[in-house]
């Protein structure tokens, strides 16, 4: 029950695409990426603390809604440790592509 509330205020907190990286499917694609990229961090090879980052966001003009985090092609996902990750969305704006 606590989990199940935590995961709606985070959801609620981050918006709906927050809310779905907590979806099995998102785990298996993370999983899938990190282990692609030997449990490092892609800029300083950390090991510690590893997020998934999306290079690209896209947006379904028809759908009028963005693809979900697990349906982008593996090489539009990168493993970054959580400072490198944090430090790229400061420095860097992610890409929309309009399909």
């Amino acid at each position: 029950m606590k989990n199940m509330r935590q995961k709606q205020l985070i959801k609620k907190a981050h918006g709906s695409y927050g809310g779905l990286l907590f979806s099995s499917e998102w785990k298996e694609k993370r999983k899938t990426i990190i282990t692609r990229d030997q449990n490092k961090c892609r800029v300083c090879k950390s090991s510690k603390e590893l997020q998934v980052h999306h290079r690209q966001y896209r947006y379904s003009l028809v759908l009028r809604k963005f693809k979900k985090p697990w349906e982008y092609p593996n090489r539009l996902l990168v493993t970054l440790c959580k400072k490198c990750h944090q430090q790229g969305h400061n420095k860097y704006k992610v890409p929309i592509k309009y399909i």
